[in-house]
């Protein structure tokens, strides 16, 4: 049946609804890292060869000894609900893991597991975090750390770690940064997106800043690990500093050594009053992580090591291949990370030049903007993460097509003008 649109008075037509996002994410977007991939997808839809070097996401595939532990958890039929934060079995294997490698020894109630060691912090700050509460980072930093910190109302507070400093966080800087408000400090080692790792001493002198502030926790996130190079120690701060233990939340993950990212499993060790506050927060979101992924992360953690090792090796050499490169450009300059699968070069040699149809590279976004569109090759600007003049370029995919994109990106330099 048809209605005379005549007979209906514009107060009977149903205005169409409008969405009110809420306030929390006033200042918050997708990623910028997102919308580059995004970007680049666009461009290869057009027919283009983009090589994407932005995602932190390892090109090798998840070890066959997990992938099989997953198959037979579902053969098995390990697929119903767990226990909200992991399996007993799984926080087991999780001791051994912080144990054996890491020297710090955990009771299972002093154990999360989520979807993610992303969604182990988001919880942790969810769990911790009053209106006004500061949470203090080292610039550049993962771009998703400052927004969960203002999801949870907290306040991000970004202390830059200077290239002079390797893109440590100097203690001093630590010092002048506290304030009562101070609620935690992030520390990402080997750090996403610089590559900086922190040794001993480095976490020794940080550690008495600590001591000396009582109110102020600290989040390490670990997630990196493995994928350190040149000899280089990798130490965590509850290992470092014991007495620190008590209010150190030590965040890890199988994403990055394992290639287990989409299997979305993370862990963390803490005091059991924190790990409650979680298991609160988490309960009320996601409930337990999957169960298929929880066996398969028993494989990794109690299984053979020695894909790391095989794994690092070829980073090692991605990682050299892209700075030798990088600083044979002129006005690019890159220090040689201590771990991670990134390089985080300046680009403030550039700024200032024009491009071949006149665009003046005004800021690392814009140098990054013409790599992509005028020659094919996606990286992340330096301010993403807290810091300009910079950009970051994910060495996880083949030597092949870093070499390709290091030669088009100093083509590109090269034909900038002054």
């Amino acid at each position: 049946m048809s209605i005379d649109s005549s007979l209906v008075s514009p107060s009977d037509v149903a205005q169409a609804p409008v969405f009110r996002a809420a306030r929390r994410l006033d200042h918050i977007a997708v990623s910028e890292i997102l919308r580059i991939g995004s970007t680049a997808a666009r461009l290869r839809a057009q027919g283009r060869d983009v090589i994407v070097l932005g995602a932190g996401e390892p090109d090798f595939d998840t070890p066959e000894h997990v992938k099989q532990a997953g198959i037979r958890a579902i053969q098995e039929g390990h697929t119903k609900y767990t226990m909200l934060d992991g399996t007993v079995a799984l926080k087991q294997a999780i001791q051994r893991k912080f144990a054996r490698e890491n020297e710090i020894e955990y009771a299972l109630d002093e154990i999360t597991v989520g979807a993610g060691a992303k969604q182990v912090i988001h919880n942790a700050f969810m769990a911790s975090l009053d209106e006004g509460d500061e949470v203090i980072m080292v610039s550049p930093y993962w771009t998703s750390y400052a927004d969960m910190v203002r999801i949870a109302d907290g306040v991000p507070v970004a202390v830059a770690g200077r290239e002079a400093n390797g893109f440590r966080l100097d203690p001093q800087d630590l010092e002048a940064a506290i304030t009562p408000r101070t609620r935690w400090l992030m520390l990402n080692s080997p750090s996403n997106p610089s590559g900086a790792a922190y040794g001993r001493e480095d976490l020794r002198a940080i550690a008495d800043v600590l001591l000396r502030h009582p109110q102020v926790w600290l989040l390490s996130d670990d997630i990196y690990e493995h994928l350190i190079y040149d000899g280089f120690e990798f130490v965590t701060m509850a290992q470092v500093e014991p007495r620190l233990k008590a209010r150190t939340l030590t965040v890890n993950g199988l994403s990055k050594a394992y290639a287990m990212t989409g299997w979305r499993l993370g862990y963390a060790g803490g005091p059991a009053e924190l790990i409650a506050g979680i298991a609160v927060v988490q309960s009320q979101s996601t409930s337990n992580p999957s169960s298929i992924s929880q066996m398969a992360a028993i494989a990794a953690l109690d299984g053979p090591q020695d894909v790391l090792d095989e794994r690092r090796a070829a980073f090692a050499r991605r990682r050299d291949l892209v700075v030798d490169a990088l600083n044979a450009v002129p006005g690019i300059r890159c220090r040689r990370p201590e771990g991670a699968f990134y390089t985080f070069a300046s680009c403030e040699g550039v700024i200032g030049r024009r491009t071949p149809d006149g665009q003046r590279i005004d800021s690392d976004a814009a140098f990054c903007r013409y790599l992509l569109e005028a020659h094919d090759v996606a990286v992340v600007p330096g301010s993403v993460f807290g810091l300009a003049p910079y950009f970051r370029i994910s060495y996880a995919t083949s030597e092949s097509q870093l070499e390709t994109a290091m030669q088009r990106l100093a083509r590109g330099v090269a034909v900038l003008t002054a």
